[in-house]
């Protein structure tokens, strides 16, 4: 796959990023809301931007640009990642100050989970999350991961700088959430 598909939800549409989406995207890695995940110039997310998207066709999976079915409107990232850095996939998520508080992280990051079980054959997904971060584990716990403090971090990063939170195996999904893949 060179580029990502096009998934809909009940309330949004998972697609291809465009250019167009990198300011929105610039804007929240420099932002304060960028602070669990590393603030970053300009410049800096322009290189994380086109690492995300580039993902799709080096490996078949990366990240989606999330927008609102109603008027289109770009409201931040889902993504299926794994850098070099990664030890495994992870299921990431990033919001603009638009699209927070209204359930689009949660429902995004729920089918991008389906698809990468559905669509990828994987079994299981962990997202790594700063610790502090109180917002991604709860949307974490409410996607049914659990911590794990077994699995290994990014570039052998501390419990202190990050913790692992390991999605649900595929299998315990099967009478929930993936309908849209049956």
């Amino acid at each position: 796959m060179t580029t990502a598909p096009t998934i809909e939800t009940q309330r949004l549409r998972l697609r291809a990023h465009v250019s167009s989406d990198f300011d929105a995207y610039a804007d929240v890695f420099a932002s304060e809301r960028a602070g669990y995940m590393g603030q970053l110039k300009r410049r800096q997310a322009w290189f994380s931007f086109c690492s995300d998207v580039a993902q799709w066709s080096l490996f078949g999976h990366g990240a989606w640009g999330v927008e609102t079915l109603e008027d289109g409107k770009f409201v931040g990232q889902v993504a299926l990642l794994k850098p070099d850095h990664f030890p495994e996939l992870e299921l990431g998520w990033m919001m603009t100050a638009a699209g927070e508080g209204k359930g689009y992280a949660f429902e995004a990051a729920q089918m991008a989970r389906d698809y990468a079980y559905a669509e990828l054959g994987r079994d299981t997904l962990v997202s790594y999350i700063d610790p502090k971060n109180a917002r991604s584990i709860a949307l974490a716990t409410r996607l049914g991961a659990l911590r794990d403090d077994t699995a290994a971090r990014p570039d052998g990063e501390t419990l202190d700088e990050t913790v692992v939170y390991r999605h649900p195996e595929a299998s315990a999904l099967m009478d929930g959430g993936m309908e849209a893949y049956a």
